[in-house]
């Protein structure tokens, strides 16, 4: 029987449907019925080939919701919640770490494991259905499944997404103490998560910079305080929060836009002793000009990155959906789904800032 599947087969090639041979299931492996994939800002980035080591053709989708189907031997989740044929689960797509390294024995920093692979990512589509733009997907042994907490809709998980859980791992490392002044620099789905976080983690008012007004306006709904929009000039946001913060600046400077141009801005809004967490470089996008002495020595600056996510990411933000799920309506941010034969709008639309989240959804056709 074989899966259908949207293939991203090289850097700026139009996306196709493939029929991919079902694979056979190892000890451990599970087949996935795909409920809902996203289309993250790094699909974008792979299909305008901005990220090395990806073995084309892919079937993209490293974040996805998805129903037990056939499994061959799992019975529990990685937390140990039992599983049953039609649970609605997501997994950790970070994979194959080698448990040997200095990054994944020492550093306790797996996700920096030179041997990781990532569903959606480095995986190609003749290795099989090992991404989320697919009818269903294969978990191999080992992936790290987690059952959908009772109650918590798959739209408000996938409305979230990569997003969902980046931006809880910025807060994390950022740190921020409770009556905080945090900034967040884009109003993407890692800045809105982002925004949201650190509400709840206390912040006294959290600011959101982005673009367009509806991210803005989602941010608002999400538990920002203020919403600084592009159009206004530099000088002016700085005024802004300056203003916010008796002309000290942010505590807390969140980077989730991606723009190299944030970076000097950033470390204006930032004040002395504060905080800079770079969260949204996740490709090379170029380079910031800045000042070391004035813009981080001087200002005695605490500057932090943040690569992607670790397992404890995904378990603990997913525990404060289930918890926050009336306040942390993520489903709104979905901007529209699409069937597999529209995976290439979908990315498009992405692309071109029509959506803030587009979701595959593959029973659509």
């Amino acid at each position: 029987m074989s899966i259908r599947a949207a293939v991203m087969t090289a850097p700026r090639a139009p996306i196709v449907v493939w029929n991919l041979a079902e694979p056979p299931l190892e000890p451990g492996g599970m087949l996935l019925e795909t409920v809902a994939s996203e289309v993250c800002g790094t699909d974008v980035h792979l299909y305008h080939g901005r990220l090395e080591g990806v073995p084309y053709p892919i079937v993209p989708g490293h974040v996805s919701v998805g129903r037990v189907g056939e499994t061959n031997g799992v019975e529990h989740d990685a937390l140990g919640a039992p599983l049953s044929p039609g649970d609605e689960v997501t997994f950790y797509d970070v994979h194959e770490v080698c448990n040997v390294c200095y990054h994944c024995t020492v550093a306790q920093q797996p996700n920096r494991c030179p041997s990781r692979k990532v569903y959606g990512i480095t995986y190609s589509a003749h290795d099989g259905p090992l991404g989320g733009w697919a009818e269903r997907i294969y978990l191999k042994p080992g992936v790290r499944i987690v059952r959908l907490p009772e109650g918590l809709p798959a739209d408000q998980v996938i409305g979230g997404g990569c997003g969902l859980f980046t931006g809880f791992a910025a807060v994390e490392r950022a740190d921020p103490a409770m009556g905080d002044v945090v900034v967040v620099q884009g109003a993407g789905p890692v800045g809105l998560a982002a925004a949201a976080f650190a509400a709840l983690r206390g912040a006294a008012v959290v600011a959101v910079i982005g673009a367009p007004q509806p991210r803005l306006d989602l941010a608002l709904q999400l538990g920002a305080d203020v919403a600084l929009p592009l159009d206004l000039e530099v000088a002016a946001r700085r005024d802004a929060v300056r203003e916010l913060t008796g002309g000290r600046g942010a505590d807390v400077v969140i980077e989730a836009s991606g723009n190299p141009a944030a970076i000097p801005e950033a470390l204006e809004l930032l004040r002395d002793g504060g905080t800079y967490v770079v969260a949204g470089h996740y490709t090379d996008t170029g380079t910031a000009e800045i000042n070391p002495h004035l813009h981080v020595n001087r200002r005695h600056a605490d500057v932090r990155g943040q690569w992607g996510t670790d397992f404890r990411h995904i378990v603990r933000a997913l525990r404060l959906l289930a918890k926050h799920r009336e306040r942390l309506r993520f489903d709104r941010v979905i901007g529209g789904k699409y069937a597999l034969t529209d995976a290439q709008r979908a990315l498009d639309d992405v692309a071109a800032l029509r959506v803030t989240k587009a979701v595959i959804d593959p029973r659509l056709g």
